[in-house]
């Protein structure tokens, strides 16, 4: 009998799907991913979810329990550090025990721990234990983890050509250049699960393109290309998703082909309060035009969607007048 594994679509989900499902599907898994962020899903988080915890989250629990009685295994990592000598949030770390403590009715919870602090070897081994509830066959395991890392750096090779996630997913083809039609280039700096989840965002992504711009982020830049950027502040960041955030929109302002950049962040993100205005500050030094998003459960659609169409305006208008001195 096939063993199903649930995976919520929230989180790191954006940045590392390819990779899990590659891994459980190489030993055999059938793996079932939730469908797109709602409002029913927010709803059902928020009455699992202590009411301290950032929006993503909130969500995240929403998604969890949509894979009640639906698989075997739900998988949940405990994500401490994704890359050496750097942390992911602590609210990442106590995820699988909010889960465990918070959700009733659950399946069995896949809640390795991933930390590659000291040596991104480690990876090995903590997804050996992942697959050890249904899986032992030691060669399997070790065939199924190449598989997962060459489609990691497949997809990561995807996003650096340009595409989004949601894009890279897939076997699209990759485009070169901006696509067709778009004037003015707008980067979207922020965490995976705030930039790519279009309920969480308010399709943020759809009404860029949806006034002719095209759309990067930061997983479109290059690795060395954001350690170089984040390099010039005075102390390392020492969280991931932080140093990534500034490292590519110090290169979004030092680009000439990047007309203006949205920061995305969650309130009650503690994070984000600091590299945010990291940005923040450097952007009024540049003249880039910048634009900084706080969003929460209770965030009005309508002032959030007036202050994008106003910046957007403002990005053309400064664009043109640019063009025309």
């Amino acid at each position: 009998m096939t063993v199903k594994i649930g995976i919520p679509r929230s989180l790191l989900f954006y940045y590392y799907y390819p990779l899990w499902k590659t891994f459980f599907e190489g030993l055999g898994a059938e793996v079932t991913v939730t469908g797109p962020s709602t409002k029913a899903v927010l709803e059902e988080g928020l009455g699992l979810c202590v009411d301290e915890a950032c929006l993503p989250v909130k969500v995240a629990f929403g998604h969890v329990a949509a894979l009640r009685g639906k698989v075997d295994f739900i998988f949940v990592p405990r994500l401490v550090s994704v890359f050496p000598r750097e942390y992911i949030c602590p609210k990442f770390l106590g995820f699988p025990d909010m889960v465990r403590s918070c959700v009733g009715g659950l399946p069995g919870l896949i809640d390795i721990n991933i930390n590659l602090y000291r040596r991104e070897k480690d990876l090995y081994r903590q997804l050996r234990e992942a697959a050890s509830p249904f899986c032992r066959n030691p060669l399997r395991i070790a065939a199924a983890f190449g598989e997962a890392l060459a489609e990691h750096r497949r997809f990561t090779e995807r996003l650096e050509a340009g595409m989004l996630p949601d894009d890279a997913f897939g076997d699209r083809e990759v485009a070169g250049g901006k696509p067709g039609g778009e004037n003015w280039t707008v980067a979207l700096v922020g965490h995976p699960y705030n930039i790519y989840d279009s309920f969480i965002n308010l399709n943020i992504i759809k009404r860029i393109r949806e006034a002719r711009m095209n759309v990067v982020t930061a997983d479109n830049v290059p690795g060395p290309v954001v350690d170089r950027y984040a390099g010039t502040l005075s102390k390392r960041l020492f969280w991931t998703l932080g140093r990534r955030m500034v490292g590519s929109a110090y290169y979004f302002m030092d680009n000439p082909a990047i007309d203006g950049i949205i920061h995305v962040a969650s309130f009650a993100c503690g994070p984000d309060s600091m590299t945010g205005e990291l940005i923040q500050r450097r952007a009024r030094r540049t003249g880039t035009p910048f634009l900084s998003l706080t969003l929460d459960e209770h965030a009005g659609e309508a002032g959030i969607v007036t202050r994008i169409e106003a910046f957007l305006d403002m990005v053309a208008m400064k664009s043109e007048l640019s063009t025309l001195s």
